[in-house]
């Protein structure tokens, strides 16, 4: 009976091993450019004036990735990319403002030098980020109108009594939830596009002003200098600035939003945007933007944004691949995803907005990126973290950091040249050879807490490097900002489910496939 005990045994043992072994050779399926440039091909030609609305159940949004629609801007999938990595940059450069970081000559202890020459090292990253972030700026090409994003996605709404169809950009780092509000005076309401009409407050049954004499800090967060009340008209009036000056004006007010597949209309309060001129423009594509940041009002239960609106303690998305041209959904108060990895999320006492994990320890396949845990943590005037934002594309990591964390996973890369050059922002790139073999490159295993498997994301392949101008990047870069963000790029294809209650973030790897 023993021995039968241990067969059984043996066989889970071996079975487990299979399965994960399974799994990570989907992982680390080789690279094909010839593929990569159909599946860029086929995301260029799509329509986005065709992409299907299916109906949604209540508490649940399509999303797509902005550059569905974007991408008519641009001439081919290169030059869209560029403008991805200069959001990118500008996204990191805002978020560093906001938490009021300074550009760094604070060095961090703990750093464990690379075997290169460490002067060498630190004397080119320091030069090569010098010119990044010009390098990025100018890769955008001036019909775009703006450098900074509000977030990567969008989500289908249906506003109003009417129904009107818009698409807002969803930011986990914005606690606001605004969309245009007609009718605007003139020039004061930015033109959207035409498969995005403005949505017109007179026109909808259900639209209420915020009577903020009426019900004073309950529905006017007086707390907040982003608003005040007008006591002549008892509006509560907002001003939101995002980066490159980028601002909304307007009053709170609410109304429903509607589920087609129960018609169930829920409402929100948001921001009615009656002036959107200063600084450079918002997106004609989309109407406003959808707060999904983690700060509620501190007294009682409340607060502007989606989560806290929906008394939602737990939402969860699938984030799409960035070329693959398919919808996803976010969903509030449920997930459907087995949630088989996590990460702590922490709360910041100064910072409330913004979701920070616990980074733990770093491996570039089985190899740790040698730097003292203590690396990742807050600082005691809480600056410091790891923030995960949907609004930034490619992690950037605090260039200390990054000069290790560059030179590991070159020493991992194995029988493919790198160039001597950068291309484009990227210092870490490798010639494609499209009549080649596939390419497989490091993994990137981000540990959460603690070093073991129920705490690891594991990245690799397209999440770890980018095809750009005939090369594959390394898709992390280096920032002289003391800021370490997780970002969209490691992401795209996983699903997360963020729970406030359980303060966790899970991970689902190609859930979204």
């Amino acid at each position: 009976m023993e021995n039968l005990f241990h067969i059984h045994l043996l066989r889970s043992i071996i079975f487990s091993i299979l399965i994960a072994v399974s799994a990570n050779e989907k992982y680390l399926s080789p690279l094909n450019s010839t593929y990569i440039n159909l599946a860029k091909e086929r995301f260029m030609s799509l329509d986005p004036t065709k992409l299907p609305d299916p109906p949604m159940p209540s508490y649940t949004f399509t999303i797509y990735h902005r550059d569905v629609f974007e991408k008519l801007n641009f001439k081919d999938y290169d030059s869209l990319l560029e403008s991805r990595l200069a959001r990118s940059h500008a996204r990191e450069s805002y978020l560093a403002s906001v938490l009021d970081f300074e550009n760094g000559n604070d060095v961090k202890k703990g750093m464990v030098p690379p075997n290169d020459n460490p002067n060498d090292a630190n004397a080119t990253v320091k030069r090569q980020h010098d010119v990044q972030g010009s390098k990025m700026r100018e890769l955008v090409p001036k019909t775009t109108g703006a450098y900074y994003s509000n977030g990567e996605y969008v989500a289908s709404f249906l506003l109003g009594s009417d129904e009107v169809r818009s698409f807002l950009v969803i930011d986990t780092g914005s606690d606001l939830v605004w969309w245009q509000c007609g009718p605007c005076e003139e020039n004061k309401c930015y033109k959207q596009k035409f498969q995005n009409p403005l949505y017109n407050s007179t026109a909808s049954k259900t639209f209420r002003k915020v009577d903020c004499l009426r019900y004073g800090s309950k529905y006017c967060f007086f707390e907040d200098s982003a608003f005040t009340c007008d006591l002549d008209s008892s509006e509560c009036h907002y001003e939101m600035t995002y980066g490159s000056r980028q601002r909304t004006k307007g009053y709170m007010a609410d109304d429903v939003i509607t589920f087609v597949l129960d018609q169930r209309p829920i409402r929100v309060m948001f921001g009615c945007g009656k002036d959107q001129t200063s600084g450079t423009n918002f997106s004609d594509w989309f109407s406003g933007i959808a707060g999904l940041g983690r700060r509620v009002r501190p007294q009682k239960k409340g607060g502007y944004s989606l989560p806290s609106q929906f008394g939602a303690s737990l939402f969860s998305m699938c984030l799409p691949r960035f070329h693959s041209g398919k919808g996803s959904t976010i969903s509030f108060h449920n997930s459907s995803y087995p949630r088989a990895k996590s990460a702590k999320l922490l709360p910041n006492r100064r910072y409330r907005s913004f979701f920070y994990v616990n980074l733990y320890k770093i491996f570039i396949n089985d190899k740790e990126v040698l730097v003292n845990p203590s690396w990742w943590n807050f600082k005691p005037n809480m600056r410091g973290g790891v923030i995960v934002d949907t609004g930034t594309t490619f992690t950037p990591f605090p260039k200390d950091f990054y000069v290790i964390f560059r030179y590991a996973f070159r020493a991992e890369v194995r029988d493919i040249p790198m160039v001597n050059n950068p291309v484009g922002p990227f210092d870490t790139c490798y010639k494609d050879n499209p009549n080649g073999p596939g390419l497989v490159f490091p993994v990137v295993k981000l540990y959460f807490g603690s070093e073991n498997p129920g705490t690891m994301l594991f990245l690799a392949q397209e999440r770890v490097v980018v095809h750009f101008r005939g090369h594959y990047c390394l898709a992390f870069v280096g920032t002289d900002q003391d800021i370490s963000i997780l970002g969209v790029n490691q992401l795209q294809g996983v699903a997360l489910t963020f729970d406030t209650s359980a303060n966790s973030l899970s991970f689902d790897l190609d859930a979204c496939d």
